[in-house]
């Protein structure tokens, strides 16, 4: 079972960007301590007993247009998979969209690969959420490290990111 604390009761449970980040947001959001070698989805959902459907996968994705590469976060619920190259390459405007290497990922956003989370990214990418993220009441996403995870409601997560809402799931 996880003991889910305000986040401000063990900000020691995060990664710097988010600990950062975390007087910003304005909602209520719970950290829970867990086995860093169960933070991937589906391992972590089968030992802490969340449904696949309570838990949000983020990754950072990077498109081109005219040599300047654009950075942007996706969200959908872990049982769903992101239209990459549709919906998110059309809404970046750029040609072609691609998964961010994993070690740029981590250099860029100062978090732990698998642990990556939307809050505390840098200012300027844009946060695309799916509209079935924002229906739950409860949404369990990463921490920026992969020991730990954060919960708090989807509507609460799309006020804490400024995140755009769209219909990006397959």
């Amino acid at each position: 079972m996880l003991d889910w604390v305000p986040v401000a009761d063990r900000i020691d449970l995060l990664a710097a960007p988010v600990a950062k980040a975390v007087p910003e947001v304005g909602v209520d959001l719970k950290v829970a301590e867990i086995d860093p070698a169960l933070s991937d989805t589906a391992a972590f959902c089968a030992r802490y007993g969340v449904a696949m459907e309570d838990s949000a996968n983020c990754v950072i994705v990077a498109g081109k247009r005219g040599g300047e590469i654009r950075y942007a976060a996706v969200l959908v619920l872990a049982d769903d998979r992101a239209d990459v190259n549709g919906v998110v390459r059309r809404h970046l405007d750029v040609r072609k969209v691609s998964f961010a290497p994993q070690e740029e990922a981590v250099e860029l956003t100062g978090m732990e690969y698998g642990g990556i989370t939307p809050i505390g990214l840098p200012a300027d990418w844009p946060v695309l959420v799916d509209e079935n993220v924002t229906r739950r009441d409860f949404i369990v996403i990463g921490s920026g490290v992969r020991r730990s995870k954060l919960a708090l409601s989807g509507k609460a997560l799309v006020e804490a990111t400024g995140a755009e809402v769209l219909s990006l799931a397959m």
